[in-house]
């Protein structure tokens, strides 16, 4: 059982997606999230946990590459 409830502006990582989102709200019975520089939400395919440093450096990274390439979250 996953003990863990997040709260709103969590970042949590989605063992479903396997990724890291920003928790946005929660819709009925699933968690809605949004990558954390920003952009289209999803619905949490999995259980929810909160983002280790790894992961949140690596999401960090991600998107300043994304950023320097011109792309826009």
């Amino acid at each position: 059982m996953n003990a863990y409830t997040p709260e709103v502006g969590d970042l949590v990582w989605d063992e479903g997606a396997c990724t890291v989102g920003r928790v946005m709200d929660m819709v009925g019975p699933r968690w809605q999230l949004k990558p954390p520089g920003g952009g289209r939400e999803w619905d949490a395919k999995g259980a929810l946990r909160p983002a280790t440093a790894a992961e949140r450096l690596s999401a960090g990274v991600a998107l300043a590459n994304a950023r320097s390439r011109g792309e826009r979250p």
